[in-house]
């Protein structure tokens, strides 16, 4: 299971972690990102963190919507405030 964490660099690795501790980010973008599936993540913060770290992550990530893109209901679950513009034609649109 930990033979996709050989072939990650150090800073891939750091890069996972710091994906999997992001509250927005699910574990389906690891997984494209890095190829690795939910199971190889955990194995990889089981690893690299102090127990009782590795506790408060998994307690905190574990059920999470946002950790778990199956579990979204939303068309796009990501918050998008009103009054933020839209881009179009590479252009910023400016607030009037």
């Amino acid at each position: 299971m930990l033979d996709k964490k050989l072939t990650l660099k150090p800073e891939e690795i750091d890069r996972v972690i710091e994906m999997a501790w992001e509250d927005r980010t699910p574990f389906d973008a690891i997984t494209a990102q890095f190829g690795l599936s939910e199971q190889q993540v955990i194995a990889i913060m089981r690893g690299e963190m102090k127990p009782s770290s590795f506790r408060m992550w998994r307690e905190r990530v574990q059920g999470r919507v946002t950790k778990h893109q199956k579990l979204l209901t939303a068309k796009d679950p990501r918050f998008k405030s009103s009054s933020q513009k839209q881009i179009s034609m590479n252009k910023i649109s400016k607030r009037v």
